[in-house]
């Protein structure tokens, strides 16, 4: 009886210049440039529907990524935090990009029943994205360089129009958001995530770009994908410290926890904020962080169920004789 022909895994470590390769029918590795005419070249060479494992660069996986998936390959990009804890899990002490490449085909091999497979987003969602994310660096750089320059009498001047000028770029910016939102279709859902108290512009932005970005089954899931569920590490009678996973997109957290800072000073969000986290012994910025969660669920419900936010009842506390 003939042996079965196992099909082939490809693990790729991907840097800004090439693509280093490593096959699970070949034990040489492959390096081509990160172009897309090299890629292409590269991809008719390969059994159509071959599993590629890589993972997430930034910017730079994002070319091999449209490209396998056009020609229909099935594609897996891979967390870095975890894979970073699967090499230390294996006693890997190597980190090369032939190393890596290896190390992904590996995880690649034993973990993909377990894997699923990726889904390239709405061409708009890395814009919108991209767009947030500079905002969000040019308010960082406009406060460093306020409190470096302000108290200098002889700079305050420049100063001034200095942040002046990077305010003008911030409000561009904001335009150029509402205007990419309202071209794909998206405002609709933004405005019922604003409608909620605490949320802004740019939360509401983020929130429903970021989903549109694929196909949530729950709010669970929605939340994991923000990285705001938590991390529980407990162990017979001994209880873990919890921490959140933060997997998810950065700067869409800082946005909903500072929309979290805001809620709270509302009369909707006051009273549970007051009563039903702080009372419960959580610090401030836990209970900050479980009610910008809150406020996570009750936006994914709105986007979800295309419904009209209905302002929240306020918690009052009741007088103890």
């Amino acid at each position: 009886m003939a042996k079965p022909i196992e099909p082939i895994r490809i693990g790729i470590d991907v840097s800004k210049a090439e693509l280093v390769i490593a096959r699970s029918d070949s034990k040489s590795l492959e390096k081509i440039a990160n172009t897309p005419r090299a890629i292409s070249r590269w991809l008719k060479t390969l059994p159509c529907g071959t599993p590629l494992a890589f993972e997430a660069t930034g910017a730079y996986h994002r070319t091999l990524a449209s490209l396998a998936h056009q020609a229909g390959f099935a594609l897996y990009l891979l967390d870095g935090y975890r894979l970073n804890r699967y090499r230390d899990g294996i006693g890997n002490r190597a980190k090369t990009d032939p190393a890596d490449a290896r190390l992904i085909l590996r995880y690649l091999s034993k973990e993909l029943s377990e894997l699923k497979p990726w889904v390239p987003p709405h061409e708009a969602f890395y814009r919108i994205q991209s767009l947030l994310r500079r905002r969000a660096s040019l308010v960082h750089t406009r406060v460093a360089l306020t409190q470096s320059l302000g108290d200098i009498p002889e700079l305050k001047n420049a100063s001034r129009r200095l942040s002046n000028n990077i305010k003008d770029i911030e409000r561009l910016i904001e335009r150029r958001l509402k205007e990419a939102m309202a071209e794909v279709g998206w405002r609709p859902d933004a405005q019922r995530c604003k409608a909620i108290e605490g949320i802004g512009d740019l939360t509401s932005v983020a929130l429903a770009n970021t989903f549109h970005r694929g196909e949530f089954k729950s709010s669970d899931a929605f939340i994991a994908y923000l990285g705001m569920d938590v991390r529980v590490r407990d162990s017979g009678k001994q209880v873990g410290r919890r921490k959140l996973t933060k997997k998810g997109d950065p700067e869409l957290r800082r946005l909903l926890y500072n929309a979290a800072m805001s809620a709270r000073r509302t009369k909707a969000w006051a009273g549970q904020y007051e009563t039903s986290y702080l009372s419960q012994g959580l610090k401030t910025t836990q209970a900050l962080v479980k009610l910008a969660r809150k406020l996570a669920r009750i936006a994914f419900a709105l986007m979800k169920n295309q419904s009209t936010y209905r302002p929240q009842v306020p918690v009052t506390c009741c007088a103890v004789p």
